[in-house]
C-alpha cells in the first residue's frame, strides 16, 4: 500500500519508513528515525534522530519521541504521553552526552499522559496507566498505575486484566483468549497460545 502522509508531515531526508504507515497532521520525522511497516503516528508527534521505532506501532496525537528511545513492535503510545532523554536537565548545561537509553519491549501499552522518565526498561504487553510517572524498570505484564508508578497487577498481551497474585506463585487465564500465565518468582510468562 505505501505510505501515507499528510501534505503538512515533515519528513527529513534519510528518515527509513517501512510501507503501510500512516503519518497524519504536523507530524516531524527526523533524518536519522528508523521507523518499522504498518505504524501510525497521529497529529504533531515528532520523532527524534537516534529513535527506532518497530512494526504496528501506534503513536497517537502530541507525542514526541526523543532520542534514545527504542519502540519494539506492536508498542501503543497513548495520546500527550511524554518521553525524557536527559535525567537532570538545566537549559544553562548542555547534557547532550549525558542521554540515557529507554527500551518499550514489544506490546506494551502506555497510557494516555503517562511521562516514561529516561533510562527505564517497560518489560513486554506491560500496561502503564493513564498518568502514570514510570521512573523505574517495568517487569513484562505488569499493570502500573500512580505518582509514581506501582504496580497494582498484571495484564494479558490481549490487555485484559489476569487473576493473579502480586507476589508469589499463581496460574491464570485470558478472560478474553483464554491463553494460560504463569507467576513465579516475581515473573509472569505466557505458557501457551489457546
Amino acid at each position: 500500500m505505501g505510505l501515507q502522509a499528510h501534505e503538512t508531515a515533515i519528513i527529513d531526508s534519510g528518515a527509513e519508513i517501512g510501507e503501510d504507515c500512516r503519518i497524519w497532521h504536523w507530524v516531524h520525522v527526523s533524518a536519522g528515525a528508523r521507523i518499522g511497516r504498518g505504524c501510525s503516528l497521529g497529529q504533531n508527534v515528532y520523532v527524534g534522530n537516534r529513535v527506532r521505532i518497530g512494526d504496528n506501532v501506534k503513536i497517537q496525537n502530541n507525542v514526541s519521541v526523543y532520542d534514545n528511545v527504542t519502540l519494539e513492535d506492536d508498542v501503543f503510545c497513548g495520546p500527550s504521553m511524554v518521553f525524557t532523554n536527559v535525567y537532570n536537565p538545566r537549559s544553562g548545561v548542555s547534557r547532550k552526552d549525558e542521554y540515557r537509553d529507554t527500551l518499550v519491549c514489544q506490546g506494551a501499552t502506555l497510557g494516555a499522559n503517562c511521562t516514561i522518565v529516561c533510562g527505564v526498561e517497560i518489560g513486554e504487553h506491560a500496561f502503564i496507566g493513564a498518568g502514570t510517572v514510570v521512573n523505574r524498570d517495568v517487569p513484562a505484564f505488569a499493570l502500573m498505575v500512580g505518582v509514581p508508578a506501582r504496580q497494582i497487577g498484571w495484564m494479558s498481551r490481549h490487555g485484559e486484566r489476569l487473576d493473579l497474585p502480586l507476589a508469589g506463585e499463581g496460574e491464570a487465564a485470558c478472560p478474553a483468549t483464554g491463553e494460560r500465565y504463569r507467576l513465579e518468582q516475581g515473573v509472569c510468562r505466557l505458557l501457551n497460545d489457546a
